[in-house]
């Protein structure tokens, strides 16, 4: 078979694998994919209005889904929650990442190292996710609300800042079609012009420091995390319980050592430099 003609079957049978999909199940996914911290709890109607399916269709959903445990009834008006079906997943999910297995000691050793409480932190869209904690025994802790599971917006958070590192100009402008940015706080950047620049700034730095930019009174330092394909896959991140990093932190080597732990996991996931790429190419071991 010639090649052009062999590419074109190919892209035939992966647009018929792509328009291939089960409507119900897809309507079910997409209700679960509604609920969040924001708005934990929701019914038929307003599931209805959202999503453009006819009223009695997602009744026959909601009971489905609760039924198999993903969600619960919230009160006596046939309103709805996230049920334990959803949490026993995300714990399969999270102990299925090769991330966590070998990101776990690296942020255990970060936490030892000064004295605070360290997180592996992905990005999934517009939101970070907070996979993996070494948690600090100092009582000043135990008032951050911040665990495995934690989502925050993406583009208020250094974090997020950090992870959409690699992002273009125009991939921001897909993420965030609509210009203007939600405001969490005076440190938020308005458009996605301005949350473009301080990406870019990240980048450059190698680093995200936040101080009490999100929440007041907390700061952190992140750092970015590659894999073999030299692409951005997560973050360490250390969060300190005070206004700022000030500067006896950083005469601590805080930045420093956050910076070796995110390079610490990056090699543990076979990330290497351009150098070492192009090293490894010439001795025919790439």
């Amino acid at each position: 078979m010639s090649e052009p003609l062999q590419q074109r079957q190919d892209a035939d049978n992966a647009k018929a694998e792509a328009g291939y999909v089960v409507p119900g199940l897809e309507r079910g996914l997409r209700i679960l994919a509604e609920f969040s911290p924001r708005e934990p709890v929701l019914g038929a109607p307003e599931l209805s209005k959202r999503l453009s399916i006819p009223r009695t269709t997602v009744f026959r959903l909601l009971q489905t889904l609760e039924s198999l445990g993903f969600l619960e009834r919230a009160d006596k008006d046939r309103n709805y929650k996230l049920g334990i079906a959803v949490l026993r997943l995300g714990f399969e999910y999270l102990s299925s990442l090769e991330l966590t297995d070998l990101g776990l000691p690296v942020i255990e050793s970060l936490r030892d190292a000064t004295g605070f409480t360290t997180h592996i932190v992905i990005r999934d869209g517009r939101d970070v996710v907070f996979v993996a904690k070494a948690q600090s025994q100092s009582p000043v802790f135990s008032s951050i609300r911040v665990n495995v599971g934690t989502r925050l917006p993406a583009h208020a958070t250094t974090h997020g800042h950090v992870l959409m590192g690699d992002l273009s100009m125009k991939e921001l402008h897909a993420l965030y079609p609509e210009g203007m940015l939600n405001r969490m706080t005076s440190a938020t950047p308005e458009t996605v012009d301005a949350l473009y620049e301080v990406i870019r700034e990240d980048a450059l730095r190698g680093y995200g420091v936040s101080n009490s930019s999100f929440e007041r009174g907390i700061s952190v330092v992140t750092a970015p995390v590659r894999n073999e394909t030299q692409k951005i896959v997560a973050c360490i991140t250390v969060t300190v319980p005070r206004p700022e990093i000030d500067a006896a932190l950083i005469a601590d080597g805080l930045i420093d050592k956050v910076q070796r732990a995110a390079a610490e996991l990056s090699r543990r996931l076979n990330y290497r430099s351009d150098d070492e790429h192009t090293f490894l190419k010439a001795l025919g071991l790439r």
